[in-house]
């Protein structure tokens, strides 16, 4: 069955930076786009990154474009977001995410907390 694990959150002062990878299993992984979602507390989830299957293309929320990098390495079947310069409003759970036909697969999440 379909697997994405999170992983890499943590807590990190502003002007950090912190990784996140998401390990995928259970489909054909170099054929599918990926996004990263997050939710901070209180709202509703957002979009922030997304990546087409090869990794050529690429699209940011613009309240993190210049800071956060997503990436993926099909060799080992993980997506990644690079996060630099985090700042408090950054504060979410972060989701990796992918849809097949009718089906959205999400992970269980990892938390970054930038105190303010």
């Amino acid at each position: 069955q379909v697997q994405l694990v999170e992983s890499g959150g943590g807590l990190v002062q502003p002007g950090g930076s912190l990784r996140l990878s998401c390990a995928a299993s259970g489909f054909i992984f170099s054929i599918y786009p990926m996004r990263w979602y997050r939710q901070p507390p209180g709202k509703d989830r957002e979009l922030v990154a997304t990546i087409t299957s090869t990794g050529r293309l690429t699209t940011y929320v613009d309240s993190v474009k210049g800071r956060f990098t997503i990436s993926r390495d099909n060799n080992k079947n993980t997506v990644y977001l690079q996060m630099n310069s985090l700042k408090p409003e950054d504060t979410a759970v972060y989701y990796c995410n992918t849809v097949s036909g009718k089906n959205d697969y999400w992970g269980q999440g990892t938390q970054v907390t930038v105190p303010s």
